[in-house]
């Protein structure tokens, strides 16, 4: 339940990041939303029990900076995509590659989660599929979204990288509480500083786009502390495997508000998905 609450909360912040990007640079929403997740996540960590250790601090820290990267590619992409395809194909790397990991590091789920496993490895795939007749991207404000080759490969580096903060964010052990959280959020503002100053473009937004960036933000939080207890107590290979369900909140909110069609292949997937939320869920 946990997974399922951070899958919700990643796809409302997707949706939200994406629209926000649309209207700002991709960095200029990142650069605020990280400060203020590390401010909110700082004032919460002290009411929960936690001590830090060493490899709870690094792994927070390496989830950070691999988070904060694939946040800024994966805005990028929604940018200049359509929505409906980039959150899904970006969330087939970050259900399958997790998998891998696990069942490499020696995690053997039972038979009824393995199959759940594979029934929402399935249900990311069809939510991602597209209909022939959409492959020239929807409009949005007077412009076409197109899956060029460079948001494709942005969709496949962002993919990758929170796959890699999924599994680093799972080795952080249960005795920290949030504190490892906290330099997560510290480790993502660094990395996102800088690439904006790197790139010469340090400039947080303002106006709407500010307030967006405040609600991802708040969701953010919501999202990474469920995560964060729920791989305390569950597999990497399961957990991670719901939390990359988020892709039906995105897919939905782009439908209602930005009229996005949706396919009934894409309407099959995320019935598969809830299958296979319930079969992990009684398989744990």
């Amino acid at each position: 339940m946990l997974a399922f609450v951070a899958a919700i909360g990643y796809g409302v912040s997707d949706f939200v990041g994406g629209v926000a990007s649309r209207r700002v640079a991709a960095l200029r929403v990142v650069l605020v939303s990280y400060p203020i997740s590390f401010v909110i996540v700082l004032a919460i960590a002290p009411f929960v029990a936690g001590e830090l250790t060493t490899a709870s601090m690094v792994w927070g820290a390496l989830s950070g900076v691999a988070n904060g990267l694939a946040v800024w590619g994966f805005y990028l992409a929604l940018a200049a995509g359509p929505m409906s395809v980039v959150s899904p194909l970006t969330a087939v790397l970050v259900a399958g590659v997790p998998v891998l990991i696990g069942l490499g590091l020696g995690e053997r789920p039972g038979v009824i989660a393995f199959a759940g496993v594979m029934v929402a490895l399935v249900a990311v795939v069809l939510v991602s599929r597209e209909s022939p007749d959409e492959t020239v991207g929807e409009v949005f404000g007077g412009r076409k979204m197109r899956f060029t080759k460079s948001v494709a490969l942005l969709t496949v580096g962002s993919g990758i990288a929170f796959a890699l903060a999924f599994a680093c964010l799972h080795r952080i052990d249960g005795e920290g509480g949030l504190w490892p959280l906290v330099l997560s959020r510290a480790s993502a503002t660094a990395a996102v500083w800088v690439a904006a100053l790197v790139a010469r473009d340090f400039s947080p937004s303002h106006g709407e786009p500010l307030r967006l960036a405040v609600y991802i933000s708040v969701l953010d939080v919501i999202a990474n502390v469920a995560m964060l207890y729920a791989f305390h107590g569950g597999l990497l290979s399961l957990v991670s495997v719901i939390g990359s369900l988020y892709p039906a909140a995105t897919v939905l909110l782009a439908m209602v508000m930005l009229g996005e069609r949706v396919t009934r292949v894409q309407q099959a997937g995320m019935l598969l998905a809830m299958a296979a939320v319930g079969m992990i869920a009684v398989a744990s």
